[in-house]
């Protein structure tokens, strides 16, 4: 029987003076496939190359006995200039392993490192109105519904977008706040 204590927590290495080229790109493309397989929208390596590109270390990855069952794919960027925000880009876990904690514990790390390294101030995501498991798991973490996005996804389904309020930053339009300094921008 395997448990939460049996799942290594990693982010993607793109260090190259690490592990051959051969290596980092198929550790990209196990991430894009486990993420294509279990999430309803099709995303390309694009897609998936920016985030892990500007972001490894906030691509995390679980494994177990060396075989990744899940990963987290998230991101951070200054929001209209007067806030740092997180974004939960993609989560998904292998159907064998779920129920075990191991979502929780990649939205826990995630939301940790993204409050801890870069200081967010808000964290936010969307998820299908018809995926109740996922709004439950978001707001037992503090996530709350401000927006309904309808048709949001390519299968014509309806999105909430959650937010996480983290700093008193998140509370106040933007307009009011001052100006960030030395926001950090994507670099690819």
């Amino acid at each position: 029987m395997v448990e939460l204590s049996d799942i290594e927590i990693r982010s993607v290495c793109l260090d190259t003076s690490v592990r051959s080229r051969e290596k980092v790109d198929q550790e990209i493309a196990d991430v894009e496939a486990i993420t294509n397989k279990h999430l309803s929208e099709p995303y390309s390596i694009y897609v998936y190359r920016f985030f892990i590109n500007n972001w490894p270390d906030l691509c995390l990855q679980a494994f177990h006995d060396g075989k990744l069952v899940g990963n987290i794919i998230s991101k951070v960027e200054p929001h209209r200039n007067a806030r740092v925000r997180g974004y939960i880009g993609m989560l998904s876990v292998e159907n064998e392993y779920r129920g075990l904690g191991i979502a929780k514990k990649l939205i826990s790390e995630s939301i940790m490192l993204m409050i801890s390294k870069y200081k967010c101030d808000e964290i936010t995501l969307e998820t299908e109105v018809i995926n109740k498991k996922a709004l439950k798991l978001y707001e037992n973490f503090g996530f709350i519904r401000i927006k309904r996005l309808f048709r949001y996804y390519m299968n014509r389904h309806d999105a909430y977008r959650l937010v996480l309020p983290v700093t008193e930053k998140s509370t106040v339009c933007s307009s009011q706040l001052p100006e960030l300094e030395n926001a950090v921008e994507a670099l690819y």
